[in-house]
């Protein structure tokens, strides 16, 4: 017995070691990977090194929280397929910015219907597919490959030295609307707004420049099944511009050119959502009831619009890095065919048309996006921005090399315990290891079993041969009775001319009706016919 339990002990003591061992591997794996990768647009990270603070998001952070807008700030960094648990959904803005990590399926669907059906707000920077599978989703395509425009890019200089760089036409400006397309704005479009009309969200009648770093080319796909969102195109490219798809030759015919008003840069969609929980205003019934919102989502073609080094004027005049120049500057002086956002036929002609960052667009565009002008809401909730969540995603970002482990487990662990499937594979493989502990449970020793012949009336009773019919003729009409969905009792009332009809076949009806005995033989005769009785 000492030696069948130190066994089993043993093989409890490998599974152990094989358990630790196989963690251990998978987190040293996983930190490897990451190892020589810094976290970039991360709105929490600040490095003394400039250049990779320029790349980090932490300015955005501090226009849209406390000391700027005043919305609540949070994170998540497990996986966005939690969005519709959240609290308030259709007064919380996601923003996605730089997805290093495609989404997957569930991730997808999980962002749709937090728009779609909870009222939630996104915006989704990136200027890659990996945000292919939500754009997906809302009818968008993501081209990946950096767009060209020969017309519309913006001039830079070394801020050390003050130097002028070499044109680009990868770093493109656009004037992008907020609410509307430039098009059906008419005069309107060439108005830039001001600091004032920001403040106060009324920037459905101006415009504010952008500047992209390295966009791609997002287009809304034609033929879609939806009928009942409002899609605007808030900017795009120049109509000459194309997407470098092989080369940066605009004569390749490899380089599509998609046309005018379609090389998009910022879409918007906005959908119509009803019967949402809310705090009502008195002229809607006040109290809890039911609202009406809008959900939205935002796709930008590239994440560097949130970047700090594009964020607020002075970040894109400080010293280090590339100074970004105004169209006032003397590096446009002669440019043709191209031209400045304040110079375009198609640019800004009136107010003040300096660029001041890409920060004063987006809060004018994260304003109009969450409820603060919904009626119907009470006005306790509207004019507090505390009451509105802003929620970065991290989980598409390379973290740490310390914290990767830890991010991926609690990624996948909120991914498998929220796909039914993968659920089920978790259960399989509980009962698998639930096999493996009870084959590890030390034997019982050895035993003879031995017969006695002379004991052998003792045991079970036989079940009584004279049954064999009865039993035989139960069986079957129960089978009739269930056949016919019904119930002992409605069965009971039937009279024995209604079973007789039920039944049909002439062999069955006389063993339901006769009294005289079966033999056994004929009874194994019955038995295959009754099996094919009903099919």
């Amino acid at each position: 017995m000492s030696e069948e339990s130190s066994k089993g002990l043993g093989l409890e003591s490998w599974l152990l070691v094989v358990l630790v061992v196989s963690l251990l591997l998978s987190g040293t794996f996983i930190a490897l990977v990451s190892l020589n990768k810094e976290p970039v647009f991360s709105p929490y990270l600040t490095d003394a090194d400039t250049t990779i603070n320029a790349q980090q998001i932490g300015d955005s952070r501090t226009t849209f929280g406390e000391g700027g807008m005043g919305y609540s700030i949070a994170n998540t960094m497990s996986t966005p397929m939690l969005v519709n648990d959240w609290k308030d959904p259709h007064r919380t803005l996601l923003v996605i910015v730089a997805p290093e990590k495609p989404f997957d399926a569930a991730e997808a669907s999980a962002i749709h219907d937090f728009v779609t059906k909870k009222g939630g707000k996104v915006i989704l920077a990136s200027n890659s597919t990996n945000a292919q599978p939500v754009a997906e989703l809302f009818g968008v395509k993501y081209f990946g490959d950096p767009v060209v425009d020969p017309y519309r890019y913006y001039e830079v200089e070394n801020a050390a030295t003050g130097a002028a760089e070499n044109p680009d036409a990868q770093r493109l400006w656009a004037v992008a609307g907020v609410t509307r397309n430039a098009t059906d704005m008419g005069e309107a479009a060439k108005v830039a707004c001001s600091e004032e009309q920001v403040s106060s969200r009324d920037v459905e009648n101006c415009r504010l420049p952008v500047l992209f770093h390295r966009p791609t080319a997002i287009t809304v796909l034609e033929d879609q099944p939806e009928t009942n969102r409002r899609v605007n195109v808030l900017a795009a490219a120049s109509t000459p511009a194309f997407i470098a798809s092989v080369d940066f030759n605009p004569d390749n015919i490899g380089n599509p050119i998609l046309g005018e008003g379609k090389t998009g840069l910022i879409v918007r969609m906005d959908y119509p959502v009803e019967g949402v929980l809310e705090q009502r205003s008195p002229e809607y019934g006040g109290g809890q009831g039911e609202i009406n919102v809008t959900g939205s989502i935002v796709f930008v073609s590239d994440h560097s619009v949130f970047a700090n080094h594009l964020w607020t004027k002075d970040a894109a005049e400080s010293a280090g890095g590339l100074r970004k120049l105004q169209c006032s500057s003397a590096q446009y002086e002669g440019r043709e065919p191209a031209t400045c956002w304040a110079t375009d036929s198609q640019g800004l002609a009136v107010g003040d048309t300096i660029w001041h960052g890409n920060e004063r667009y987006f809060e004018a565009l994260v304003g109009s996006m969450m409820e603060h002008d919904n009626e119907e809401m009470a006005t306790a909730i509207i004019r507090a921005n505390t009451n509105f969540n802003l929620v970065y995603d991290e989980s598409r970002h390379v973290a740490g090399a310390l914290t990767m482990p830890f991010t991926e487990a609690v990624g996948a662990i909120v991914l498998l315990t929220s796909d039914g499937l993968l659920k089920w594979l978790i259960g399989l493989n509980l009962f698998a290891l639930l096999a493996i502990a009870i084959m590890v449970v030390p034997e019982k020793e050895n035993w003879r079993h031995v017969f006695d012949l002379t004991r052998f009336r003792e045991r079970p009773t036989k079940l009584d041969p004279s049954q064999y019919q009865r039993r035989t003729r139960e069986a079957f009409l129960s089978k009739v009775r269930q056949l016919h969905d019904l119930t002992r009792d409605d069965f009971a009332r039937k009279s024995p001319a209604e079973i007789m009809q039920m039944v049909r076949e002439p062999r069955l009806v006389e063993l339901v009706s006769s009294t005289r005995p079966y033999s056994n033989e004929e009874l194994r005769e019955l038995i295959p016919q009754i099996r094919r009785w009903g099919k």
